[in-house]
């Protein structure tokens, strides 16, 4: 018997099988590329990436023939919604976080709503970054789509569904709408009616963890996975990260580095809405029972992937079979901290600020600036953008003397190392860095009664693999920058407005 999580990101998908002591039979990914019709605008194919899925989890299954798949969940990104129709056909593009489009639907929903009270209900910080003014826009402006559509389905409801399941999504992801009561867990009817998005083109809402059903006859042999094997109702990327790091209790965080970077604090309550909403800390539910996250995140994985195809496209043609494009380009960065600064606003950013009017900026180039120089201070533009949020945090009593780092980022010991002098905190990368996928499995470990709970489940998978320390002087050194570094977007901001 073994466990699949699946993971559906911006850039791509992947799948892996675990055995029930946390051993990783197989794993396999997919890339795809964003999509960008007008300026400011980012979309997903979700049929290209449900080919994609479909993909990862057939070459996954055919490695796991003499240890059967049991159960699968599902992380994902949250906010980007599929339309549907019942006899389970993708009619549409998904349209992602960063996109630009919705904000006039934002500043409508504010006459109607103080930020204040429609906190109470949804506890996120009002902007066209979520599911809600996306549907808006289509109603108005793709009506015929809008209209036609059964269910307009996140991404790990959109998996479970074409895998043959009733149309249900997490609470998790269900918060990322604006449409969800996190106190009475199911649609709001409020915020429905102000809005007027319609509850019967949304799925049905379950906890993390909850079993959905199972994968169909049909689908099971065209992916190569045995007969009646469950679905398992999965959770918000970051929520299943939070998990697959090992983090079953409040008071820790997690720092997930992909294609963005999200730090991801855990409660055991709905902290107090004034001081939460003063900081532009949200909360959503963990995948876990009585727990409770915030995300805090930027673009990050996706800036780097920018510079390898801008910088580098002729290096990653020339590499032998076995060589990584980034164990090239990591050989190329300066020992100690740039002289740069970036601005790490290439697209609409996320949480606190949520600046959708800007655009990215690189600072400080000589002639004797190398390109090392400048993927060096990208990293550091990252991990800036998140100093004034880790102090927030820490007003509010939250940990933040460790970070677990996971993700595809967290196989780079020079980003990590970056990130521990930039927080002057240690950065601990566990052994399996693809921790949403480890989640999960957890998960769909705990719904078929493999794991009496999560922490025994987490004693199985987790563990450390290295600590990344910081280093004092280059802390300070940082620090000295960072000053500088906050100059950047109040100086640049009408400009970068007319980019």
């Amino acid at each position: 018997m073994s466990l699949m999580g699946i993971d559906i990101g911006m850039t791509g998908c992947k799948a892996a099988a675990f055995s029930l002591d946390g051993r990783q039979l197989a794993i396999a990914y997919r890339e795809y590329p964003m999509l960008h019709p007008r300026d400011g605008w980012a979309e997903l194919d979700s049929r290209l990436v449900w080919t994609s899925t479909q993909q990862v989890i057939a070459q996954v299954a055919s490695h796991t023939t003499n240890d059967p798949i049991a159960a699968i969940a599902v992380s994902s990104m949250g906010e980007a919604m599929t339309p549907v129709s019942a006899d389970r056909q993708i009619l549409g593009n998904c349209i992602l976080c960063s996109d630009v489009r919705g904000g006039q639907y934002i500043d409508a929903l504010k006459a109607k709503i103080t930020p204040e009270a429609f906190y109470e209900i949804n506890p996120n910080i009002l902007s066209a970054a979520y599911s809600l003014p996306k549907l808006q826009w289509l109603r108005e402006h793709e009506p015929d789509l809008y209209h036609r559509a059964y269910k307009f389905l996140l991404w790990g409801d959109l998996v479970g569904f074409l895998l043959g399941c009733d149309p249900i999504t997490s609470t998790s992801h269900a918060n990322r709408t604006l449409l969800f009561d996190v106190r009475k867990e199911d649609w709001s009817h409020h915020l429905l009616s102000l809005t007027g998005i319609q509850r019967e083109k949304l799925p049905a809402i379950l906890p993390g963890g909850a079993v959905a059903g199972a994968v169909s006859a049909a689908a099971a042999d065209s992916l190569g996975l045995p007969h009646h094997v469950k679905v398992v109702v999965g959770g918000h990327d970051q929520c299943c990260n939070s998990l697959g790091a090992g983090i079953t209790r409040p008071g820790k965080a997690v720092c997930g580095i992909g294609t963005v970077q999200c730090i991801t604090p855990t409660y055991d309550h709905i902290p107090p809405s004034a001081a939460m909403l003063r900081h532009g800390l949200n909360v959503e539910h963990h995948v876990l029972k009585g727990l409770y996250v915030s995300f805090i995140f930027n673009q990050a994985g996706s800036l780097v992937r920018w510079f390898r195809d801008t910088f580098a496209s002729s290096d990653s043609a020339r590499l032998l079979q076995g060589q990584d494009i980034y164990d090239l380009l990591n050989a190329e960065l300066p020992h100690e901290p740039t002289r740069l600064l970036v601005l790490p606003c290439f697209q609409a950013t996320g949480s606190p600020s949520y600046i959708s009017d800007a655009a990215g900026a690189i600072v400080g180039l000589k002639m004797t600036t190398r390109r090392g120089e400048i993927l060096k201070a990208i990293m550091e533009s990252v991990a800036f953008y998140f100093v004034d949020s880790i102090h927030a945090l820490k007003s509010l009593g939250i940990d933040t003397s460790e970070f677990i780092a996971t993700g595809g980022g967290a196989k780079s010991d020079a980003w990590l190392q970056i990130q521990a002098d930039v927080f002057g905190a240690p950065f601990v990368r566990p052994l399996v860095t693809e921790s949403g996928l480890v989640g999960a499995a957890i998960l769909s470990g705990i719904a078929t009664g493999a794991f009496a709970s999560a922490a025994d489940a987490v004693q199985s998978f987790v563990k450390r693999q290295r600590a990344f320390d910081p280093d004092p002087a280059r802390h300070r050194q940082y620090m000295d920058l960072y000053r500088k570094y906050r100059q950047l977007y109040p100086s640049l901001r009408g400009l970068l407005a007319t980019l």
